[in-house]
């Protein structure tokens, strides 16, 4: 079978870099297994597949190259904002159906943000803090003070790491054998570590994403990590915004910069009740996709 696959880099700075997505519209012809056979084809860390919905104006489900997940941030902004281009949606409050139910979607033009829940936090132990120091190749004294690293989840969890300096985060050399069995160990999508230094104009942090269990070496946007970003800089360093802009994929090879608007909604106890992350789509191609059926 021969498929049109739109490819649309999510959460570009300006009108380059960014990460790409595939969208396949029309998928609830196509089984799981097709799905994750066309995702393969595709190649790319995630590849979003559109399907009507009872619940919500349409579903969503994402397949890395590799398997299956809940959620993802950048595919979401991707196809949402294509939507948005293409006509397809024409209204500002819109809403996606995912395998754990459904998330609102607001649009700014042709800028998405995706909402999350409140985040969950879990110390690591000392022994699964060692191996992760390890697995980045960095020690005690690299990271940023008083921010420990946690497992942060806002839908998916991701392992948050704060450096010092950003030589660290530019230089670092990871283990990823290290990442993914340590991911398995502790069910997490992967690494996000971050740094304060070297970051753009007006922005907060700029990061790194590491998910080699889902066949990811380094991806250069991740919605659903920049999301629990922000609440930890919120809830564990007092940085008491409710906007932060997180950039991403400058300090990757190839670059790829990327800008992740995170919106907080703060409750009267200074509580975070449920977040938005969003940013812009550019198309780039449209791929011709061959897979058997």
């Amino acid at each position: 079978m021969k498929i049109q696959v739109p490819i649309v880099s999510a959460f570009v700075d300006g009108e380059s870099g960014g990460n790409p997505a595939g969208i396949v519209l029309n998928a609830e012809r196509f089984s799981v297994e097709q799905k994750q056979r066309i995702a393969a084809t595709v190649g790319l860390s995630e590849t979003a597949f559109v399907s009507p919905s009872d619940s919500a104006d349409i579903k969503l489900e994402f397949f890395t190259p590799t398997q299956q997940i809940a959620h993802c941030g950048h595919a979401t902004v991707a196809t949402f904002s294509y939507l948005r281009q293409d006509g397809l949606f024409t209204t500002d409050q819109l809403s996606k159906e995912t395998i754990d139910g459904c998330r609102s979607i607001h649009m700014e033009s042709d800028a998405a943000f995706m909402e999350q829940k409140a985040p969950a936090y879990e110390a690591l132990n000392d022994a699964d803090l060692q191996s992760a120091l390890k697995a980045l190749g960095i020690a005690r004294s690299d990271l940023v003070n008083g921010a420990a690293p946690k497992v942060v989840n806002t839908g998916n969890s991701f392992l948050l790491v704060g450096v010092r300096r950003a030589e660290t985060i530019r230089n670092l050399k990871v283990d990823l054998d290290m990442i993914e069995k340590l991911s398995v160990s502790l069910d997490l999508i992967g690494f996000y570590v971050f740094c304060f230094e070297d970051v753009g104009h007006g922005r907060d942090a700029g990061a790194r994403m590491f998910a080699p269990r889902y066949g990811i070496p380094e991806e250069p946007a991740t919605g659903m990590a920049a999301g629990p970003l922000a609440c930890y800089l919120r809830d564990a360093l007092g940085i008491a915004k409710q906007e932060f802009v997180i950039e991403q994929g400058r300090w990757m090879s190839p670059s790829s910069p990327s800008v992740i608007t995170v919106r907080l909604d703060i409750d009267g106890n200074e509580q975070i009740l449920r977040l938005y992350a969003g940013g812009r789509g550019v198309i780039k191609e449209i791929k011709e996709v061959v897979f058997d059926d």
